[in-house]
């Protein structure tokens, strides 16, 4: 087993859980395990910086708070529509999620959190955002890959 820890420039095999404080699993690797390169975006950078110091074989349970995880959920990203901005044979309702395209062309979800007669209410924010959330970590292998350092 390599004595490299989880850390910038290192790519890692995990295996995981992810759920709410009171037991809801939210997402898990079951028994597969998944990589990625601390940095590539594939995790929030609040869960790598968690695991940083971890080396293959350890195994750990992370509260990962709201800030840390997807954020804090942020009024601003709730934005009132025009109903007549859905097609009309588009069967709306509260908690569907709807895809829309930013300025860049990127796909964007929003949830439908309202429906009134004239406006629709859709709520950007991520699904988990203001939410702490339990992570727990099998770490299955940590590989160097780059000198890559912390820059703040």
């Amino acid at each position: 087993m390599s004595n490299t820890p989880v850390g910038p420039g290192t790519q890692v095999e995990v295996r995981f859980s992810l759920r709410l404080p009171g037991g809801d699993v939210i997402d898990s690797t079951g028994n597969k395990s998944a990589s990625f390169v601390v940095g590539d975006g594939n995790l929030p950078s609040g869960f790598e910086r968690a695991m940083f110091g971890m080396l293959a074989g350890e195994s750990a349970e992370l509260l990962i708070r709201s800030e840390d995880g997807f954020g804090d959920h942020n009024p601003e990203n709730i934005q009132c529509m025009s109903r007549s901005s859905f097609s009309e044979d588009m069967d709306l309702s509260v908690g569907l999620v709807v895809s829309f395209a930013d300025r860049q062309k990127a796909e964007l979800p929003g949830v439908i959190s309202r429906i009134d007669k004239d406006e629709v209410e859709v709520d950007f924010n991520h699904p988990l955002a203001g939410r702490d959330l339990l992570f727990e970590v099998q770490v299955i292998a940590v590989e160097q890959v780059s000198n890559e350092i912390i820059r703040v």
